[in-house]
């Protein structure tokens, strides 16, 4: 490597800084009793939550912002490191040591003498390498099943598209679009005959299979459901918010107006939309 250790120095003496307070926080006599109460689990659901705001800063391309919230997920793994610490089970050093040699492990066309590849060859080769870390590991160098190492804590339509990928890769797939088009019809009317039962769990069941195919859709067109489903919210958001806008410039309470009304609205938003893109 060409780089000059000594140049991330102030990154070093920044990242020792963060982990000197994190242990201050949590000192059991002098630390902040809201952070000495927490365990892995209590926290797990703000490492997510500070992984979405990181995400959503880069949706906005927001760079301040996006500094500020890689902080706090940041903060988020030195939190973690602190507890297992405490527990005697690893700290910061080795979480960072043990990403360090996974990374030229993974890697051995930049940091071995391996030729370079094209980017379908190192997807390839990156299983290999993952199932030769399995072996080192002691587990077997074939799951016991395509689906296996999927985290059950992946919000459920990424999980779903996950899922799918794995199955894809033992030929369990549609080959074309038009095959899902004609599930999601499928399933469309099954969640129809499930609303007439008036059965709660089958109606659940049966709009989750119409999400789930909705998320294959998605991958056979390479689109990311979670970024399409994001941008849709976003979409529903803005619109919503010109209807009330556009209700108080008439002197209306949205709230009040029929559901006629309010549609009316909505085609008026629209229209200005396709205007602005005139």
């Amino acid at each position: 490597m060409t780089d000059d250790i000594n140049s991330y120095s102030p990154a070093s003496e920044a990242m020792a800084r963060l982990i000197d307070i994190m242990a201050k926080l949590r000192d059991k006599n002098t630390g902040c009793a809201w952070d000495v109460a927490q365990n892995f689990s209590t926290i797990a659901p703000y490492t997510i939550e500070e992984a979405y705001e990181v995400a959503d800063a880069i949706q906005r391309a927001d760079m301040d912002e996006l500094k500020e919230e890689l902080g706090d997920l940041l903060f988020q793994v030195v939190f973690h490191s602190q507890m297992a610490r405490e527990a005697g089970a690893f700290e910061i050093t080795d979480v960072v040591e043990a990403i360090n040699a996974k990374m030229i492990r993974r890697h051995p066309h930049v940091f071995g003498d391996e030729s370079s590849r094209t980017e379908d060859q190192q997807v390839a080769a990156w299983e290999v390498i993952k199932a030769q870390e399995r072996a080192g590991k002691g587990q077997p160098e074939d799951p016991a099943s395509a689906l296996d190492g999927v985290a059950l804590a992946l919000p459920a339509l990424l999980r779903a598209e996950k899922l799918q990928k794995r199955a894809a890769r033992v030929g369990f797939d549609w080959t074309e679009a038009d095959d899902i088009f004609d599930k999601l019809a499928e399933e469309t009317g099954e969640v129809r005959e499930a609303i007439e039962t008036g059965d709660p769990d089958k109606i659940e069941d049966e709009l989750g299979d119409l999400l789930f195919v909705a998320a294959n859709l998605s991958r056979r067109l390479n689109v990311d459901p979670e970024q399409a489903l994001r941008r849709a919210n976003a979409k529903f958001e803005r619109r919503f918010r010109a209807m009330e806008g556009l209700a108080e410039q008439d002197g209306q309470d949205f709230a009040a107006l029929d559901i006629d009304a309010q549609e009316s609205l909505w085609q008026r938003v629209k229209q200005q939309e396709r205007v602005r893109q005139d």
